[in-house]
C-alpha cells in the first residue's frame, strides 16, 4: 500500500537536505578557470504547477535558454574576483547569511583544489546568485521555467507521470553526496541540460510558490531585503496539488518554502537563464 504523501514527505526531505558522507578539506587554488558554461535552448511548451491559484492550471512557458550545468566554484571565483563586494568576508547582511556564505571555500579567493573548481558552487544566497547572473548578462530562471525543464527525463519532455523517473529523482535527492560531484557527472535530460536533480538544489527567481492569501505588496519579510522575492509558503498537504503523486515536486516546494533571500546552504546552488 502506498504511504500517504504527508507521512513520507518529511522523511524524504530530511534525507535530501543532509548530504551523505563527510566533507574533505579543500586545498589551495587551481589552474585556469573553466570557461563559462554553455547554454542550451529549451523549447516552449506548457507546465502545470504543483500548486496554483486555480488548482494547478496549465501555464505557458516561452522558449528560453538555460545553463547546461550549474554554476561552478570556478565560475563564481571569476565573479568574486571582479566584484570584491561579493567575496566571503565582504558580503553584507541582509544580502547573505554570512555564517554560511561560501563556507566550504578555504579563503575568500580560494575555492579549493583543481577538482573543486568543477563542483557546483553552494553556500550562495539568492541575492548573490542574482548578482552573478546579471554580471553575466543573464538572469535566474523562473520557478515555472526551472520546473518545466526539470520535468524532462533523458527521453521525454514530460516524465512527471513516469513512476520510474520519479523513483530515480527521489533516489538522487536522498543520496546527495558530499562533496558534490563535478558538474560533468550530472545526468543529461532530453534538452541537453545536466544535473538538475543529482547535484545541488537550485535557486530560482521567484523561489516560493504563490499563496492566494498572501499580500503581494513589496516589503521586507523574514530577512528579505527590498527587491527579493516574497517569502511565500507552499501548501502544507496534497490538498489542492495538481498531482498528489509527484513526490519529487513536493520535496522541492517544501524545500523552497523554508528559504529567504539571504539563505546560504551547503546543498544550494544555481544556474542562469536567458
Amino acid at each position: 500500500m502506498r504511504r500517504p504523501v504527508l507521512a513520507v514527505l518529511p522523511l524524504l526531505l530530511a534525507a535530501a537536505l543532509v548530504p551523505s558522507g563527510t566533507a574533505r578539506a579543500a586545498g589551495g587554488g587551481g589552474p585556469a578557470l573553466r570557461a563559462r558554461g554553455a547554454m542550451v535552448r529549451v523549447p516552449g511548451g506548457t507546465h502545470r504547477p504543483l500548486y496554483g491559484g486555480d488548482g494547478g492550471a496549465v501555464v505557458s512557458v516561452r522558449a528560453f535558454r538555460l545553463d547546461r550545468d550549474p554554476v561552478t566554484r570556478g565560475d563564481f571565483l571569476a565573479f568574486v574576483r571582479a566584484n570584491p563586494q561579493w567575496r566571503r568576508g565582504a558580503v553584507r547582511e541582509p544580502a547573505a547569511d554570512r555564517s554560511g556564505y561560501l563556507a566550504d571555500w578555504p579563503g575568500a579567493l580560494e575555492p579549493g583544489t583543481p577538482a573543486d573548481l568543477h563542483r557546483p558552487v553552494t553556500g550562495v544566497s539568492w541575492f548573490a546568485a542574482k548578482a552573478y547572473c546579471e554580471w553575466r548578462g543573464a538572469r535566474l530562471p523562473s520557478l515555472a521555467e526551472w520546473e518545466y525543464a526539470a520535468a524532462a527525463s533523458a527521453t521525454s519532455r514530460d516524465a512527471t507521470r513516469d513512476p520510474r523517473f520519479a523513483q530515480e529523482v527521489l533516489a538522487l535527492y536522498s543520496t546527495r553526496p558530499r562533496p558534490l560531484p563535478p558538474v560533468e557527472r550530472g545526468a543529461t535530460n532530453v534538452y541537453g541540460v545536466r544535473g538538475l536533480h543529482g547535484l545541488a538544489w537550485e535557486w530560482v527567481s521567484d523561489f516560493a510558490p504563490a499563496s492566494p492569501a498572501h499580500d503581494h505588496t513589496e516589503h521586507e519579510h523574514r530577512g528579505h531585503a527590498k527587491g527579493a522575492p516574497r517569502d511565500l509558503s507552499c501548501a502544507g498537504a496534497a490538498i489542492g496539488a495538481a498531482d498528489p503523486s509527484n513526490y519529487p515536486a513536493f520535496l522541492r516546494y517544501a524545500f523552497r518554502s523554508g528559504l529567504t533571500g539571504r539563505t546560504t546552504l551547503a546543498t544550494l546552488g544555481f544556474r542562469c537563464a536567458a
